[in-house]
């Protein structure tokens, strides 16, 4: 130390020194909480110019639903309205979800008492329509959409005091599940992980909106929603574990109203289940024809499930999702799933974990005996998870299906997230491009799982999806799932539909079946059609057999119900080959074809509709995004941690102390002892 440094300006320098390292422990511990998961910690409002302090600029008033479920086909309308409560001239784009199976078909916006019928056009041809009304002061209404389950809907010039109201309509096809028949209305489009490389991904242009804490809202939005329920058998059990509902119901037909009085309503997914009394679902063939063709769906109940004495060994590696979004219900949730998987292995099985989130952790470099040893060393494993990091599953799938695999055993993944990364499509196309190596099967958990996901990963991996949502019993979910991967029912399946003429088949090849599922086929067949057709395949009790006369399919009576579904089909199939990167630009341009040959919105085709009526000039539009619900059980501005992985915190905890050591021996070092005058 300088001989003139008085003992108070030491005492200054040690303290700014101790101030330098403690910033320093700050900025690395900080460093290590950011910059791997982006997730949201705020609820932020996009206020403009004259909106009212504290409120929305462009609030939603209300949700509709309308939906119409026969047999195994949903015909669904929803119609949203929102006012401009504000001063000025607006323009808002908001993000919402719909089916994975979902083909809109039609799009209308209704505007100062005017109704616009959206007309369907190419992508970019539709953008510049829209964008020319923006600007020449028109009201105007754009939906695209991201992915089969993410639409994006712009609104244009919509004026103070406004209201406008935009309606979509949407045919799908109903889900068998165990029994029953699932049909699933999302609300809520959740966060997606990543890691920000600037490399171009399939979702890089999907816009984040967004998110709303829950009772952020001095008035939640009216909903209203009606399913009606039309069955040629008589109906059994209605339950929906997400909502309140009521329900008023005759022999073969039931309407169902959601009760509203429970409080929000759009931040979970609606899943209303219900069944139909009998020994098997409802069974046969729809036609329909459209356009001068005939369609069919074709639905065919499988046999009962072979015993566990003729299921050979199997090798199983689980792929758990253990990051900041699975933190709470989904982590626990996977916990109770793993422990019943693992209580379902068997003499002869063996298996491995993987744990992913920003990295991946594996428990043995080799498949291991499944024993109460083993099975307990993993469950103990992944109880000590509580959720942190990125969603790394592109990684994690790599090293999974790189592990060594037992000779003659047959290996299945079992991947359980809640699917919000960004990288969906080089996921599917590394599963799809290495599916001769192991089945796959995709579990989501969650109160808005990324279905598209799930249901692209299983369809990669020719398989089943299986999803907990936050209202299920998780045991019952994962007893079904266990029964659903461990025990095939029919092998070999090949459906004879020579009678038909039938053509343009989907699936082209049919899976496995895993569990009391239908199996369904969707394709054109040849007019006045006749004979019957079969479907056939291997059990463990031997070959099986199923007939079908066409004098006994259902007609439809020309609605295009089921030219929608087989065009929906084939849409999936071209953007599955799109996302393997094959052949892009001819597979984009099958779909732009396919999607305006049938009025169908996809992810190169879009709906746009323009207000011609002439309006007063205005000043220009003020542009907001409109905040989104956040997924119920989706933490937001809580201390969850996000990153880094134990095994960083701890290398930063080291680094920290030994800044603040130096620090203090510093100090000592500099100390001078004190003087009397």
């Amino acid at each position: 130390m300088d001989k003139k440094e008085t003992p108070a300006v030491a005492a200054v320098r040690c303290i700014f020194r101790w101030w330098l390292g403690a910033a320093g422990v700050f900025l690395l511990l900080w460093q290590g909480r950011v910059g791997a998961e982006t997730l949201p910690s705020t609820a932020p409002y996009f206020e403009v110019l004259g909106a009212a302090a504290g409120r929305d600029a462009f609030p939603l008033k209300s949700t509709r639903v309308q939906a119409l479920l026969t047999g195994v086909l949903a015909e669904v309308r929803v119609s949203q309205t929102y006012s401009n409560d504000g001063s000025r001239p607006l323009e808002a784009r908001y993000v919402f979800p719909g089916s994975t199976r979902a083909a809109v078909h039609a799009l209308t916006m209704t505007v100062g008492g005017r109704r616009v019928e959206a007309q369907l056009r190419e992508k970019t041809e539709a953008r510049k329509t829209y964008d020319a009304a923006r600007k020449a002061g028109q009201a105007a209404s754009l939906l695209e959409a991201h992915r089969s389950n993410v639409f994006e809907m712009s609104v244009a010039n919509i004026q103070p005091g406004e209201t406008v109201t935009v309606e979509l309509a949407y045919t799908e096809r109903i889900l068998a599940v165990d029994g029953a028949w699932e049909w699933v209305f999302p609300t809520v489009v959740g966060p997606r992980y990543s890691r920000h490389t600037g490399a171009e991904t399939e979702s890089s242009a999907i816009p984040q909106p967004p998110l709303r804490a829950e009772g952020s809202l001095a008035e939640e939005p009216v909903c209203t929603l009606t399913v009606d329920v039309v069955s040629a058998l008589p109906l059994g059990a209605i339950e929906c574990a997400t909502h309140r509902i009521a329900a008023a119901r005759e022999t073969r037909r039931a309407r169902i109203e959601l009760d509203g009085t429970m409080g929000p309503v759009l931040n979970r997914d609606f899943i209303l289940r219900y069944r139909t009394l009998g020994e098997s679902l409802e069974a046969g063939l729809l036609v329909d024809d459209w356009k001068g063709e005939r369609y069919f769906l074709l639905t065919v109940q499988p046999p009962a499930r072979v015993t566990r004495a003729n299921i050979p060994p199997r090798d199983y590696v689980f792929v758990v999702d253990v990051s900041g979004s699975m933190h709470g219900f989904p982590l626990q949730t996977a916990k109770t799933l793993l422990e019943d998987l693992f209580k379902g292995l068997r003499t002869g099985d063996s298996f491995n974990v993987l744990l992913f989130s920003g990295d991946s952790r594996l428990l043995s470099p080799e498949p291991l005996a499944a024993t109460p040893e083993t099975t307990a060393a993993a469950l103990a494993l992944l109880s000590r998870q509580s959720g942190g990091g990125g969603t790394e599953l592109l990684s994690a799938l790599e090293r999974a299906l790189s592990l060594p695999v037992r000779a003659g055993v047959a290996r299945s993944l079992v991947v359980v997230t809640d699917g919000y990364i960004d990288l969906e499509a080089e996921a599917y196309a590394l599963v799809a491009s290495r599916t001769g190596e192991a089945s796959l099967f995709a579990f989501g958990i969650g109160s808005s799982v990324n279905r598209e996901l799930i249901e692209r990963l299983a369809r990669a991996g020719r398989s089943e999806p299986a999803v907990i949502d936050q209202g299920s019993a998780a045991g019952r979910e994962a007893a079904r799932f266990r029964a659903l991967i461990e025990s095939p029912v029919l092998t070999r399946v090949r459906a004879d539909l020579g009678a038909l003429g039938a053509r343009d088949v989907l699936p082209e090849a049919a899976p496995d079946v895993l569990a009391l599922r239908p199996l369904t086929w969707v394709g054109k067949a040849t007019l006045g059609a006749k004979g019957r057709i079969a479907v056939e395949g291997q059990t463990g009790a031997g070959p099986w057999r199923h007939e079908i006369d066409l004098d006994h399919a259902v007609d439809l009576g020309g609605r295009g119900l089921l030219a929608r579904l087989w065009a929906r089909e084939k849409l999936a199939v071209l953007d599955d080959l799109h996302a393997l990167g094959s052949d892009r630009e001819r597979r984009r341009r099958e779909i732009i074809d396919l999607g305006l040959q049938a009025n169908l919105l996809t992810r190169f085709t879009s709906f746009v509709a323009v207000d011609t009526t002439p309006r007063v000039a205005a000043a220009p539009a003020d542009t907001v995004r409109q905040p989104a619900q956040t997924p119920q059980g989706l933490t937001m501005g809580e201390d969850v941690p996000t990153t880094p992985e134990p095994e960083t915190v701890g290398l930063l905890g080291v680094a920290a102390l030994a800044v603040l050591w130096r620090t203090w021996r510093q100090c000592r070092k500099d100390r001078v002892p004190a003087t009397t005058g």
